[in-house]
């Protein structure tokens, strides 16, 4: 019973509570396991970005190209085991948003209006598609924020060994100092190529583990268990990871291209021209650096979280995805 002059949520408010802490959770769980991979793949995605290679020239010890494992080996070498670790904080922020906020939103853009019946009849992939497209934009739009500190606090570590100064000391200093420098806009640098990576990388995600799990329930003799999750979530991993590494790379390379007084990029002037500057610089193929750690993270990184996503579900009595 709720408290006397303080009115109780109703019913309908705690599904959905419970379903953005149930992603929420597991999101956090899945990030903490496969964050190294994150790193890795961050610090590959800026290897040969034309405002980094003079820096790397100067500094003799640095090999001017580097592989996932010998990048993480070196990180490991140079800077220390936890640092591995280094900028986790905002991307725990940033899922309990994020994650949070796709997850329901395509439940209730699937239920609500694109009409999936409740007993997970067959529905279209299209649909599938646009709810994953909307939901992942408007998700990552809110926690794009988070996304811009943890890219910088990823290449701490690096900017020291190249002789440059610390740009931020932690979490709290990177917000304070990213909007005191640019107005609150600045904390959304490079949120359009930050919402196209999301919206792609949902659309791959949500739309094929939705799609796969649905049909092996459907056309398989496979139960709603583990290891009808586990396929669906591995399908998801591949898709996600092949639908938005070009766009993770661009935005990579925008957050964490140095900003003027006027919170304009000194490297890039949009999305489009960093896309255009990448591949004209580099080849197409750089479109997908770090495409074997983001390949190798998301599928650990899917699994893990859809496993925990659906056991937390049945465990708060909610009906499985």
């Amino acid at each position: 019973m709720a408290a006397p002059g303080r009115s109780a949520p109703e019913p309908a408010q705690w599904p959905r509570l419970a379903k953005l802490a149930a992603s929420a959770c597991a999101a956090t769980v899945a990030e903490l396991v496969t964050f190294p991979l994150d790193l890795t793949k961050t610090r590959l995605q800026i290897q040969g970005e034309a405002g980094v290679r003079e820096h790397v020239r100067r500094a003799a010890s640095q090999p001017a190209h580097r592989g996932m494992l010998s990048t993480a080996v070196g990180i490991v070498r140079e800077e220390g085991p936890l640092k591995l670790w280094q900028g986790a904080t905002p991307a725990i922020y940033r899922h309990i948003v994020y994650s949070g906020g796709r997850m329901l939103l395509y439940e209730q853009l699937r239920e609500s209006v694109l009409g999936r019946s409740k007993d997970g009849g067959s529905f279209p992939v299209w649909k599938a598609a646009v709810g994953g497209l909307v939901s992942g934009a408007l998700g990552q739009f809110l926690a794009s924020p988070t996304d811009l500190v943890k890219v910088q606090m990823q290449m701490e570590g690096k900017r020291k060994l190249e002789g440059q100064p610390p740009r931020v000391r932690g979490v709290h200093h990177a917000f304070i100092k990213i909007a005191s420098e640019g107005g609150l806009r600045a904390l959304w640098a490079g949120w359009a190529p930050n919402v196209q990576r999301a919206a792609l990388v949902n659309l791959g995600d949500l739309t094929t583990y939705d799609s796969v799990k649905h049909f092996l329930l459907r056309n398989a003799t496979l139960q709603d268990n583990c290891l009808c999750h586990g396929l669906a979530s591995t399908c998801s991993g591949l898709v996600a990871a092949t639908m938005g590494t070009p766009a993770d790379v661009v935005k990579t390379r925008i957050m964490n291209q140095p900003w003027d007084s006027n919170g304009k990029g000194l490297l890039y002037k949009s999305s489009v021209d960093c896309l255009v500057q990448t591949v004209k610089i580099e080849g197409f193929l750089s479109l997908y650096k770090g495409f074997l750690p983001t390949w190798l993270r998301m599928a650990p990184w899917s699994m893990t979280f859809w496993l925990s996503f659906e056991q937390i579900r049945r465990a708060l009595g909610i009906d499985t995805f």
